[in-house]
């Protein structure tokens, strides 16, 4: 069984949800360019980044499971990102007002000793209430969730935006499938209680 587990990744969202599971874990940046690829859907890009964010993070090492993970969200058919300001975070949300909007979340675990690697793609549904722009910014500007796609905190205020949830896990929501890694560990022989 590998030492050590690293999250690619320097979330402070993702890290207190891996926190939960009770290990202990080193986090690190991984070096990767997130553009997507042209005609790439949002399942493939998520994907390949976090099998790239993983793989980044275990290239020279010689051992432990890295973990790397991605999320987007799709809005009438577009690619949604972090919004990085309030007036995009206003646009995203007036734009999913009344709508499904659809989160995928890309999960890898790799093997740094092996190369051995594992992933998924986990997807969660969010139904938009409707609300005014004043709703809104009221929200904006109470939790600034400049730095989350969607341009909402589904663990905090965030919930207030929505009708309903679709999904198995809603840890993916915040970027990190708890459901879905304890399945990926299974493959790699950690198991969890």
């Amino acid at each position: 069984m590998p030492e050590k587990v690293i999250l690619a990744s320097t979330s402070r969202y993702r890290a207190a949800l891996l926190a939960k599971l009770g290990m202990a874990f080193d986090t690190e940046a991984p070096r990767v360019d997130e553009t997507p690829l042209p005609g790439e859907t949002a399942p493939e890009l998520v994907l390949r980044l976090a099998i790239s964010k993983a793989q980044a993070v275990a290239d020279g090492r010689d051992h432990g499971l890295v973990i790397g993970s991605d999320q987007v969200c799709v809005c009438d058919g577009r690619i949604l990102g972090k919004p990085g300001n309030f007036e995009n975070a206003l646009a995203q949300l007036k734009a999913a007002q009344g709508s499904r909007v659809i989160f995928y979340t890309g999960l890898c675990v790799i093997n740094a000793a092996s190369g051995e690697h594992h992933s998924l793609v986990e997807p969660f549904t969010v139904h938009f209430r409707t609300l005014d722009e004043v709703a809104l910014t009221r929200y904006l500007l109470a939790e600034t969730p400049y730095d989350c796609a969607g341009s909402f905190k589904s663990e905090g205020m965030g919930i207030t935006l929505f009708s309903a949830l679709e999904g198995r896990d809603p840890n993916a929501l915040i970027g990190l499938p708890l459901i879905g890694l304890v399945e990926l560990f299974k493959r790699h022989g950690l198991a969890l209680p």
